[in-house]
């Protein structure tokens, strides 16, 4: 895996084409070499090794610590597109203890919301926003709407450790089993950085859902999740790539 001098390709690109190959391949995963040992190993500048890095590291793949250098992304959680899952089964079949904190259960109207669901604005809905923790480290900030028609047992739930779904189905008669997802990358205010300990120019997901049982919307909820500690993976086979969409912007 050498660099090509020849190609119009810059030295920079094609060692960060090198290095994120190597990566995948897991080669470095008891630990990334130093900008020295690069520079050695490729016969190239510093500044070549740096800007191949830096790039890296804006893709989320690297990151530098203090007093570590440079040290890789390892995302903790896979989840399969095209699934209705739930975060909480997700996170605990890793073998990892999900446990949420409570930031909001109540009974409000919301335009956006109510609208995503078919519903005239002024419709009650009960509201939970939670941060969900894997492992005792921040996860998610996940903010979740349901027609209060449907889910107001739902207010006297404790959702510390429980599955908003489960306790859908226990208290309220009803599981969502269809409906679509939306996922955006998303740069996080400085607020949810804060929540969820990002540092600045950390990338993480913004993730829209509606969830739907017999053909009836029931849930709108929007997430937004670490990009370092989790990642989404598609399957496909051949001839079963859909018609490109170009989404509208506003």
């Amino acid at each position: 895996m050498t660099l090509d001098r020849s190609s119009p390709m810059p030295l920079w690109a094609q060692l960060e084409a090198l290095l994120k190959r190597r990566l995948e391949s897991g080669e470095f995963n008891e630990r990334f070499p130093t900008d020295t040992e690069l520079v050695n190993e490729y016969g190239v500048s510093r500044h070549t090794v740096r800007e191949a890095i830096r790039h890296l590291n804006r893709t989320g793949i690297l990151r530098r610590e203090r007093g570590r250098g440079t040290v890789v992304n390892r995302a903790e959680f896979e989840q399969p597109l095209g699934a209705l899952y739930s975060l909480f089964q997700s996170i605990e079949s890793s073998g990892v203890e999900q446990r949420s904190e409570v930031l909001a259960l109540r009974e409000e109207t919301n335009d956006l919301a109510a609208e995503q669901l078919g519903l005239a604005t002024d419709t009650p809905l009960v509201f939970l926003e939670r941060i969900r923790c894997a492992g005792g480290e921040p996860l998610a900030i996940d903010r979740t709407w349901v027609p209060a028609s449907i889910g107001a047992p739902l207010l006297a739930s404790n959702f510390e450790r429980t599955a908003l779904y489960d306790e859908m189905e226990r208290l309220c008669g009803v599981r969502p089993n269809a409906g679509w997802e939306r996922i955006a990358p998303l740069v996080p205010t400085p607020s949810e950085r804060d929540v969820l300990q990002l540092r600045r120019g950390q990338a993480a997901f913004f993730i829209e859902r509606l969830s739907t049982a017999g053909g009836a919307p029931i849930e709108w909820r929007t997430t937004t999740v670490r990009g370092d500690r989790y990642r989404f993976v598609s399957e496909f086979e051949a001839g079963s790539a859909p018609a490109l969409v170009a989404a509208a912007r506003e």
